[in-house]
């Protein structure tokens, strides 16, 4: 079968890069390998798909570290905003959530799928599923997608959407490399991102913290220079094999580069309480005691932080839960508040690259035309989503990307497809 746009991956970035590719006259083809589209879409936050993030366009960007600044010209054609009006325009009724995140009014990831298939259905976009690609040969004018069953399909532009190598079982396997290499790309090195982190110290190995969950609190990577690479404020949580939650995700991916460099161990810091001052909760403290020398230890300081929490730094510091006050040192009661404002622990590692949420690394952005997706070392061929060295933190920021640049590839692929016969 001939087409002028194939496009292969059924993620977010392959639905919208079949949409814009048919909204712009091409007869296009989506092949998917798995039986359903939008797999990751559907589980997307929570189940209920944060779709994009209404932050402005330099946070949305700065919120995706990885090469982010390489969207500055994609989103000058379409951008979060964009995608917001896109599915309002869909019906997709949007709401706003804390930290900008945008949801669909009715909570629900399977409306937002349905609304881009219901639109790919209305522009009579073809769509294979149980579908793999087998190999793809490229041609001076034309690219030949061979399927797993023998069939050809020939295209005059193909744009690869196959995802990266995270939540595999959404179909994230990878694929896409080898025929992104095939064309002559370089593949960046592939990394965890989005991933819990993992840790040999003592007190994760005897589960002593382990389910405890931290609120806003603030976890920051350091280097070997002992100085901060990274902060972030958010909630963690304590694992039996090390650290997890939303902070922990966040500096993940600072932590993993630490190990590409060699490192061993990375130090992190954990500040329980952020809106507080050192000096000034450690007076506090000691007028508490001052006021009450005869009442337990652990109950002049309940409240300041989690019960589970206090106790483990009690016993750290050696003081027995029911310990008068007067009878703490006041060492000790500095000791304990730098545990509060400033507890070190060491990660050695994080979960593998299949358990993570987010692929770092990929189809190098350095051999793609920013403003249109298209590669820079072989015609009619463009890439879009996590298949590109390109990653965000959670929060709408990595579907962001895939939208945007499955926007503009589609979009273009249509437009060299119009421009070339076969």
């Amino acid at each position: 079968m001939n087409y002028d746009v194939v496009v292969i991956g059924g993620g977010p970035s392959g639905l919208m890069a079949s949409i814009a590719a048919a909204e712009h006259g091409a007869k296009t083809l989506l092949i998917e390998k798995g039986n359903k589209l939008g797999k990751k879409l559907a589980i997307s936050g929570g189940g209920r798909c944060n779709v994009t993030n209404r932050l402005p366009q330099d946070e949305v960007i700065k919120h995706i570290p990885g090469n982010g600044r390489f969207l500055y010209s994609a989103f000058s054609v379409f951008n979060n905003y964009d995608i917001i009006d896109f599915f309002e325009g869909l019906g997709v009724a949007l709401k706003e959530e804390d930290h900008g995140r945008m949801f669909p009014v009715s909570n629900s990831a399977k409306d937002v799928v349905n609304a881009l298939l219901n639109k790919m259905d209305e522009l009579n976009v073809t769509v294979e599923i149980n579908t793999p690609v087998k190999a793809v040969h490229y041609g001076e004018n034309q690219h030949t997608i061979i399927l797993e069953n023998g069939e050809k399909m020939i295209t005059k532009s193909l744009v690869i959407a196959a995802g990266g190598k995270a939540v595999p079982h959404t179909g994230s396997t990878g694929d896409g490399y080898a025929w992104a290499k095939k064309a002559g790309h370089t593949i960046t090195e592939l990394y965890p991102t989005e991933v819990a982190l993992t840790s040999n110290e003592e007190f994760i190995k005897q589960k002593k913290l382990q389910g405890l969950s931290l609120r806003s609190i603030e976890l920051s990577v350091w280097n070997d220079k002992n100085k901060p690479i990274i902060t972030h404020k958010m909630d963690m949580i304590f694992t039996h094999f090390g650290v997890s939650g939303p902070a922990v995700l966040r500096c993940s991916q600072f932590v993993v580069k630490e190990f590409m460099k060699g490192k061993k161990l990375v130090t992190m810091h954990l500040d329980a309480l952020p809106e507080k001052h050192e000096e000034q909760l450690y007076q506090d403290i000691l007028t508490s005691i001052e006021e009450n020398p005869k009442r337990a230890i652990k109950n002049l300081l309940k409240g300041i932080v989690p019960e589970r929490f206090l106790s483990f730094v009690l016993d750290k510091n050696h003081v027995s839960e029911d310990q008068k006050g007067a009878n703490v040192g006041k060492d000790t009661i500095r000791s304990i508040v730098k545990d509060f404002k400033n507890f070190t622990f060491t990660v050695s590692g994080s979960l593998p690259l299949e358990k993570a949420f987010v692929t770092g690394g990929g189809v190098s952005t350095k051999e793609i035309v920013p403003n249109t997706m298209q590669s820079k070392v072989m015609e009619r061929l463009y890439f879009c989503g996590e298949i590109l060295d390109i990653h965000g933190y959670t929060g709408g920021y990595n579907i962001t990307s895939a939208l945007v640049t499955g926007r503009l590839a589609g979009m273009n692929a249509a437009f060299e497809a119009s421009s070339t016969g076969i």
